[in-house]
């Protein structure tokens, strides 16, 4: 009895090993990054972002719980606007605030999130015109604490967060094309 239990310690033991040295292995930054054009000037993509309660009509982060806590602050739009929510498990609760808004080009979004895990990135959507259409990118990046390396040799974080920013991109363009 007393060797099964120490062969199973010791599977174990390497098991988890293997894990840490795994996760040791994942980059210090995590990025996400998504593309999209969209037949629409940036004029026009501009206010759905830069106004978070638009987020609604595009956001795939806005249905994922319909009874999702929201709380807006600051400025109505643009720089200084805060948005702060606190969701069930599938969107759990965070901040975000705008800190930079040059229209039509460029926001930069301050993103802290709280639960279920903590982590601090930017976000930033980029509209860049070429001819009738506009280049849209929404990318997140930020530091990559243990944990969520931890999290990397199980999840591709990038293809799952990706899926949503494709959704969301897929939304902005079926508003702005219209």
């Amino acid at each position: 009895m007393f060797e099964i239990i120490a062969i199973i310690a010791i599977v174990l033991a390497i098991g988890i090993a293997v894990i840490l040295i795994l996760a040791a292995t994942k980059p210090d930054t995590l990025r996400v990054q998504r593309a999209t054009a969209i037949k629409a000037p940036p004029e026009k993509i501009f206010p759905l972002i830069n106004d978070f309660h638009q987020w609604g009509s595009w956001s795939p982060y806005e249905t994922k719980d319909p009874a999702m806590k929201r709380s807006f602050s600051g400025t109505a739009s643009g720089r200084g606007a805060v948005y702060a929510w606190d969701g069930n498990k599938n969107v759990g609760s965070g901040r975000m605030e705008i800190l930079d808004a040059t229209a039509p080009g460029k926001i930069v979004i301050k993103l802290d999130f709280f639960t279920p895990f903590e982590g601090h990135n930017t976000a930033e959507f980029t509209m860049l015109p070429q001819g009738d259409a506009t280049n849209l990118t929404w990318l997140m990046h930020g530091p990559a604490a243990f944990m969520s390396k931890v999290m990397q040799v199980f999840i591709n974080l990038d293809h799952m967060i990706g899926k949503d920013f494709e959704a969301g991109l897929a939304n902005l363009k079926r508003l702005t094309e219209k």
